[in-house]
Parts: structure tokens; C-alpha cells; sequence
């Protein structure tokens, strides 16, 4: 192992979770000025870049625990992650671009929609199973399937599953 291999990274390396959780802590600031220095005004509104650093790691930590990646220096380390970090904040931005260029403005809601909004968004709640609710909070971010299972620890099926199940619930739902 190389002499200039730093103690956290000879740690993590070794399957030491919590020098893996320091590491983040160390890089994460790193990471965010990554993206930001590439992130345009327009995206800035729709792009939170700890979810990007959050993803990346969450991949780091599942690497190492399977064994598929050793650092023999903080270097190559830092290397490592500046290139996943590049690569899916650009996959990140290319979905967004496409998002983008379906969207329009959105019209101004009147007050009458506004309140409908609302009075839908405290049905779903009502008839939603508590462990539930934070399904729906994710979903009215704007979350994908795929994010809310990662999130959630559920499997993508699970989530459509319950948000079916919840929608045919609606429908029989008294409206007061």
C-alpha cells in the first residue's frame, strides 16, 4: 500500500463505514463546487446538487462494501470521485433538458385552483395510511418512482403499487 495513502482512506478501504461517512463530510464541499460551477442559472431552480453528491456516494459506499474499488491514494481517490460526480451530475443535466423543453411557464393558478389544490392535497392525506404520507411528499416534489424507492428503501414496484392504491381510494373517497 502506498506511504501517502491517508489514514481515512486506508480506513474505508478496509470496509470501516464511519471513515466512509468522515470522507463525505471531507469531500462533499468539493463535490458541490463541482457542480455549481458548471450548473446555469435556469437548471440552479431545479437542481439541488447534495442529491447528485448524495448519489454518488451512496454508489462509493456500495462499492467498496462489494470490494469492486481499492484507492491506493487520496489522489486517485479524489480523482474518482471528481469523474462520478461529473458524469452523473451530466446525466442529471440531460434529463432535466428534456424536462425543460417540454415545459412552458406555467399559468398563474386563480384562487379557486389554488384551494382545490389544497382541499385534493388534505384528501390524499386522509385517505392515505400514515406510513404513507411520505410517499406522498416526495412524489408532490416532483420525485420519480425510481428516486422514492431509493429514498424509501421500497422497491419501485412497491411505490406504484401504493400510489395505484391510493389513487382508486380517491376515487371513493367522500369529497366535503
Amino acid at each position: 500500500m502506498n506511504e501517502f495513502l491517508d489514514p481515512l482512506l486506508e480506513r474505508m478501504n478496509a470496509g470501516d463505514e464511519s471513515a466512509a461517512t468522515e470522507l463525505f463530510e471531507k469531500y462533499a464541499p468539493y463535490l458541490r463546487i463541482i457542480i455549481h460551477r458548471q450548473l446555469s442559472g435556469r437548471l440552479r431552480a431545479k437542481f439541488d446538487s447534495i442529491d447528485v453528491v448524495q448519489s454518488v456516494w451512496a454508489d462509493i459506499v456500495r462499492g467498496l462494501r462489494e470490494r469492486s474499488w481499492r484507492f491506493e491514494t487520496v489522489e486517485q481517490f479524489r480523482g474518482f470521485l471528481t469523474t462520478v460526480t461529473r458524469n452523473r451530475f451530466l446525466n442529471r443535466v440531460r434529463h432535466l433538458r428534456r424536462a425543460l423543453k417540454v415545459e412552458g411557464p406555467l399559468p398563474e393558478a386563480t384562487p379557486s385552483e389554488t384551494a382545490q389544490v389544497g382541499d385534493l392535497w388534505q384528501r390524499m392525506l386522509r385517505v392515505c395510511p400514515v406510513e404513507h404520507h411520505r410517499l406522498l411528499h416526495l412524489r408532490r416534489e416532483g420525485l420519480t418512482l425510481e428516486e422514492i424507492a431509493r429514498q424509501t428503501g421500497l422497491h419501485p414496484g412497491s411505490v406504484r403499487r401504493i400510489l395505484y392504491d391510493l389513487a382508486r381510494r380517491l376515487e371513493g373517497a367522500p369529497v366535503n
